[in-house]
């Protein structure tokens, strides 16, 4: 059952997908620290290499996974981007940022523009291409892809975590149902948000002090909403943003599918490059299988926003191929 997951990987009992092997055609490096353990002996400040062979400079996706904040687990599955988009070229760096136990936000934040300039301030000796850095995540993950893409280079927001120097933008980002705007969440949520709360031992949803969102807050979302609207991607949403994939199943019981239209037309408003891919079929947790599963993305359809304006939902389907080409797209316009 996808919430009885979802309970496991909250509870901390999966530590990530086994360790992916080197190939001929690809290197891995694993435990990349690119910042100093906030705390000692943390995982927050690390990452994983997938790294065609290659003799020129390849584009890099970022890759972080989700856990409400209340794991250091954003390498977990980044083995399997890496099997998908090393053949076309890419490589993948799998990157967790600190838990909510460990740091409060923005260290978030801080901590993704630290590993972005980290991997930009040793692109050549990791063979990247510092030109074409892509972001992509789910859930929590797919926050921190939103807010790495909608925050790129803002000085206020940078921290001091790690390198400082290079840029921290990004040219292309792919949040999967991710959070957008806090305090608009609990008013969509499927079944009365019993399943939420069950999952993480709740009683008044979102808006609960013990929620994922008040965590990484520290303190109640309804409270403090000036701390809320400078965590919310919608906030800092630009013209001059980077291109965004965003995808939401529309039977999400953790992160309601409405979240995702928020940040698209925030992107649209602001006269933004953005699509939306809406599955009806689709459950929080199933990122892989939305590209992979026609059960799960039967019935998907997209919207496109570009120059102030937005077309009609259109069928779509999903596939790596179809997110790989996204970032052929916006890496390489």
């Amino acid at each position: 059952m996808r919430i009885l997951m979802c309970m496991v990987i909250v509870a901390g009992l999966i530590l990530g997908s086994p360790a992916a092997q080197a190939t001929p055609d690809v290197t891995v490096l694993k435990d990349v620290a690119y910042a100093p353990a906030q705390p000692a002996g943390s995982q927050g400040h690390l990452l994983d290499l997938y790294l065609p062979r290659t003799r020129g400079p390849v584009p890099l996706v970022i890759f972080s996974h989700g856990s409400g904040w209340l794991a250091e687990n954003g390498r977990q599955d980044a083995d399997i981007v890496a099997a998908r988009l090393n053949p076309r070229g890419y490589a993948v760096a799998g990157v967790a940022i600190r838990s909510s136990r460990n740091a409060i936000f923005p260290a978030q934040l801080h901590d993704i523009k630290a590993a972005i300039r980290f991997l930009r301030a040793n692109a050549a000796r990791y063979h990247l291409d510092p030109h074409r850095f892509g972001i992509m995540g789910e859930s929590s993950g797919g926050w921190t892809a939103a807010m790495a893409a909608v925050t790129g280079d803002r000085p206020g927001l940078e921290g001091d975590v790690g390198v400082r120097g290079p840029s921290s933008r990004v040219q292309a980002a792919v949040p999967i149902y991710p959070p957008t705007d806090f305090l608009q969440m609990d008013r969509h949520m499927l079944q009365d948000c019993v399943p939420f709360n069950e999952t993480f031992g709740l009683t008044d949803c979102h808006a609960d002090p013990a929620s994922p969102e008040s965590r990484l807050l520290g303190c109640a979302i309804g409270t403090c909403p000036d701390r809320v609207a400078a965590a919310n991607p919608v906030t800092w949403v630009s013209r001059r943003d980077p291109p965004m994939l965003i995808m939401h199943g529309q039977q999400d019981l953790l992160v309601p599918w409405q979240q995702s239209p928020l940040l698209f037309n925030a992107v649209r408003r602001a006269c933004g490059t953005a699509t939306l891919v809406l599955l009806p079929r689709g459950e929080h947790g199933q990122w892989n299988e939305y590209l992979t599963d026609p059960a799960v993305n039967a019935g998907a359809v997209a919207r496109h926003t570009g120059r102030c304006g937005s077309n009609r939902a259109e069928p779509v389907r999903l596939s790596w191929g179809y997110l790989a080409d996204f970032f052929d797209r916006a890496m390489f316009r």
